[in-house]
């Protein structure tokens, strides 16, 4: 068997500073990339830790015992973040997402929300303020999440049946426990709960019609995500994707769906609900169908790189910016200057290119900068 190296440090400590305009332009909440992208949802990484090593996004052989991550003075501080999410408000972005590794494993986490809940868009608008967890610690935090501001969870589960989730996340977690934290987030009223299952096939394809049953009939919005080729440890390839267009036949042949509209611009699921009325489930899929066209995401990562497309080959030190001492109109300026210039769209040159392509770049791992 052939030895895999990964040097997922070559992308953490790259750095690329951004340039500061000569000319500092203010923010006017109308940013827009060369495709005439808007800037509108921010997914903020708030640590590279997690305690699952889930095949597709932290496999053990990668993220072992020796894997040296992130030191604490590198994480950008609840105080930074802060500063830096009320400069992306400015520009416009009105969804903030906190993800991670695991977001939950960030100590007083709650601090933070509590910082981030009080920024409103320029027009005075609450943010809508969003946390990706594997739910492992929600039951816990649930309460004083949604008391610290948080609006709502998305919950990654792959699989109900014990074995197959215990093999995806690898660390023999339990899915009982995962199903008690979505059950206590819907009591304290973290809603419209999410739950995002990977499909990988071979691995747990099998759970498709089984999930969809399980969810069909409660508030929670089920949504599939193809295996996609983030970073360079999950061994990616193709024939292991499963269409989302399979997905939907498949639960269509005993539970019948019909397409719905996007609740958005920018959406990056398609929503399909029961003829019968009894819920709605989604799809993302990044690989046969992608939608980079009308991307408006961009990702700050653990210690403050700035990455606007999530195959993106580097990022760019917006840290190094803030701890140099530059004010906010320069910060904000160099921001526009990164986003004005933006024009990633790997997923559709990997679509037009052919539809065997594995990892023709080497890409930042998912689980640096989230989802």
């Amino acid at each position: 068997m052939t030895e895999r190296i990964i040097p997922v440090a070559d992308l953490r400590y790259l750095q690329a500073v951004p340039h500061i305009p000569e000319q500092l332009v203010p923010a006017t909440g109308l940013l827009s990339d060369r495709l005439s992208r808007p800037l509108r949802d921010l997914r903020i990484s708030v640590t590279d830790r997690c305690n699952f090593r889930c095949v597709y996004c932290m496999p053990k052989e990668v993220f072992d015992n020796n894997y040296e991550f992130l030191p604490q003075n590198l994480l950008l501080s609840f105080e930074e973040i802060t500063r830096l999410t009320k400069i992306f408000v400015a520009h416009g972005v009105e969804k903030i997402r906190l993800t991670g590794g695991e977001p939950l494993l960030r100590k007083n986490i709650e601090k933070l929300i509590e910082m981030l809940a009080v920024i409103t868009t320029p027009d005075g608008k609450p943010l809508d303020l969003t946390m990706t967890t594997n739910a492992s610690l929600l039951a816990k935090k649930a309460q004083s999440l949604k008391d610290a501001g948080l609006k709502r969870v998305t919950v990654s589960l792959d699989s109900l049946d014990e074995t197959t989730f215990q093999r995806m996340n690898d660390v023999d977690f339990p899915v009982a426990d995962v199903l008690h934290g979505i059950e206590v987030a819907q009591k304290v009223g973290l809603g419209p709960i999410k739950v995002n299952m990977v499909v990988k096939g071979g691995m747990n394809d099998q759970e498709i019609v089984p999930m969809a049953r399980y969810f069909k009939g409660s508030p929670v919005i089920l949504r599939f995500i193809e295996y996609m080729d983030v970073g360079a440890s999950n061994g990616w390839k193709m024939d292991e994707v499963i269409p989302s267009a399979e997905v939907i036949r498949r639960i269509n042949e005993s539970m019948p769906l019909e397409e719905i509209e996007p609740n958005y611009t920018g959406e990056t699921a398609e929503r399909w609900r029961y003829t019968d009325g009894s819920g709605e489930v989604g799809v993302i899929s990044s690989v046969t169908q992608a939608f980079c066209s009308d991307c408006n995401r961009a990702r700050l990562s653990t210690e403050g790189k700035l990455f606007t497309c999530l195959f993106a080959t580097g990022g760019h030190d917006l840290r190094a910016l803030v701890r140099k001492g530059h004010s906010d109109e320069e910060i904000t300026s160099a921001i526009s200057h990164l986003w004005a210039q933006r024009e990633d769209r790997y997923s559709e040159l990997r679509t037009q290119q052919t539809e065997g392509l594995e990892r023709p770049v080497r890409k930042v791992e998912m689980s640096y900068i989230g989802g």
